[in-house]
């Protein structure tokens, strides 16, 4: 019913003016008295074959909602209601910024992707906290932090640290991006050394805590192999509890999409379908050449159980959807895991 009459008519308004309506139409829907539990018993698995134990923190089911979506932590409630295990809210950055200009998302609907050049728009750190305090899930909630646009890098530290600060007792765990590719100059604090510092510097004050929280680095799928062998050195170094593989690439490739519509779109982060294979391929790269080692989120082109079980098979403990969810509908986190309780069985 989603895909063959709902997803169209939304596809006929801009992502954003959408992605709007969407939000206050589940805050208004999960206002009805009695709408949440039966919206629950409809999308929701329930089955202790799912839980998953991951970097010291228990999932009610291995799949989430990726960072992206929920940039203000705005819906992370309603969200529980559709059957994920976990919600990565953000990105969040100290100070509320605005973004790139619009328009800033466009759908390719041929290859089943999105483009995006947000840049972090989000209400700042303040306005997350205010809405994370209105918290009614016991699910797992994740805190995706970045650096204000203004910040120049060597500055970015201090943004990481007050965002890990401030954010502490409100969120369950911890994700340091600095691979999105919309955010000027970003990329350069994927170099080791860069990387390194912030971590250790976030780690020195999370191990002074008496409740250490779980510390994970997203990774970009664009990282060629020497890139993915430091990030395995960053988090032995660093002694981070894991990574989220992968963020959106810059990369065209293979896409059906006619050439000059996605030339006009120009720069942004593709994610969806098209990502699908190389966000795997870096998993297993991951996972095999650390020795699995550390604890790995799966993201990237995740459209149905199929494409979520072979993640998890590369090395995955937990998986997150965005692009597929606003493709495939709000049964999505529920088919993933069905097909993986039947595989457990």
């Amino acid at each position: 019913m989603y895909k063959i009459l709902i997803r169209p008519i939304l596809f006929l308004f801009s992502p954003e003016t959408i992605h709007h309506w969407v939000v206050n139409g589940l805050k208004f829907i999960f206002k009805i008295p009695g709408k949440a539990w039966a919206i629950r018993k409809f999308t929701t698995v329930n089955d202790h074959k799912l839980e998953r134990e991951v970097f010291g923190l228990k999932f009610q089911n291995p799949v989430g909602i990726a960072a992206g979506l929920d940039k203000q932590a705005e819906m992370y409630n309603e969200l529980t209601n559709l059957g994920f295990g976990f919600v990565e809210v953000g990105t969040i950055t100290p100070k509320s910024q605005p973004g790139n200009p619009q328009p800033r998302l466009f759908r390719l609907p041929k290859d089943k992707a999105l483009i995006n050049r947000m840049g972090f728009n989000n209400s700042g750190v303040d306005e997350a906290i205010k809405n994370l305090r209105k918290r009614k899930t016991n699910i797992i909630i994740g805190g995706n932090i970045g650096k204000n646009t203004t910040t120049p890098n060597d500055k970015a530290i201090e943004d990481y640290v007050y965002l890990f600060e401030k954010l502490f007792d409100h969120v369950d765990y911890f994700v340091v991006n600095v691979s999105c590719p919309n955010i000027t100059d970003l990329h350069e604090l994927q170099d080791q050394e860069s990387l390194t510092a912030i971590l250790n510097e976030i780690q020195k004050i999370n191990h002074q805590k008496p409740k250490p929280k779980p510390v994970l680095l997203k990774v970009s799928p664009d990282l060629n192999e020497k890139q993915l062998d430091e990030v395995i050195e960053i988090v032995a170094a660093t002694k981070i509890d894991g990574v989220v593989a992968t963020n959106t690439t810059i990369t065209r490739n293979g896409l059906t999409t006619d050439k000059q519509k996605v030339d006009e779109i120009a720069n942004g982060g593709l994610s969806g379908r098209p990502i699908e294979a190389r966000s795997t391929e870096v998993i297993r790269y991951l996972t095999k050449k650390s020795g699995k080692a550390f604890p790995i989120i799966g993201v990237g082109g995740i459209f149905t159980a199929e494409d979520a079980i072979e993640k998890l098979e590369a090395g995955a403990d937990l998986v997150q959807v965005y692009t597929g969810f606003i493709y495939e509908g709000p049964l999505i986190a529920k088919q993933i895991n069905k097909a993986i309780l039947s595989q457990s069985n």
